[in-house]
């Protein structure tokens, strides 16, 4: 992803960007490169100082927010914004390493439950200062603190549009 392409009335019909400003083309060709880039050196960097992909990461993260309590895999696929099959195939990928113990859900016995084991805890610890000052010098490290202020804002509202116009509901955690 090179330039940005031009937006609005500059555009051929068909452009995936014509229906857009030229001022939202740019912010949101910044997004995306940006969310794509991340997400792959994130991968990268956690692979390599911990042996998790993002994706255990993703779902330990999950689970370490409600712990010591299980989530059904539903819960974590609504809590990172994944589809539930996916999610049940990363945590038996985890169950196999021995990071997350699953079981059938005390309240509901069709759904399964998801904890995090001992194993899982030290893993998601022992990963976590690595990716922390990855985001840090390649995120934080790149944004003043009004900026910082104002994109947490901006994706918050972004956020809160995700949740009043997507087909995800809102994560029990979250108010």
């Amino acid at each position: 992803m090179g330039e940005p392409p031009p937006g609005g009335d500059d555009l051929a019909p068909g452009s995936p960007f014509a229906l857009l400003s030229t001022a939202e083309t740019r912010a949101w060709y910044a997004y995306m490169k940006v969310h794509l880039r991340l997400r792959y050196e994130m991968n990268r960097q956690l692979r390599a100082g911990s042996g998790l992909s993002l994706a255990d990461y993703d779902v330990l993260v999950a689970l370490v927010s409600q712990d010591p309590e299980p989530m059904t895999v539903s819960d974590v696929a609504v809590r990172i914004g994944a589809e539930r099959s996916r999610v049940s195939h990363e945590a038996r990928r985890l169950e196999r390493r021995g990071l997350v113990a699953l079981r059938p859900s005390d309240a509901d016995r069709r759904a399964t439950a998801v904890a995090l084991t001992d194993a899982g805890r030290d893993a998601l610890a022992a990963a976590t200062p690595g990716h922390v000052d990855l985001v840090r010098a390649v995120f934080f490290d790149a944004l003043t603190p009004v900026q910082v202020e104002a994109l947490a804002e901006a994706f918050e509202g972004v956020y809160e549009a995700l949740i009043a116009r997507g087909t995800l509901p809102r994560p029990v955690d979250h108010p």
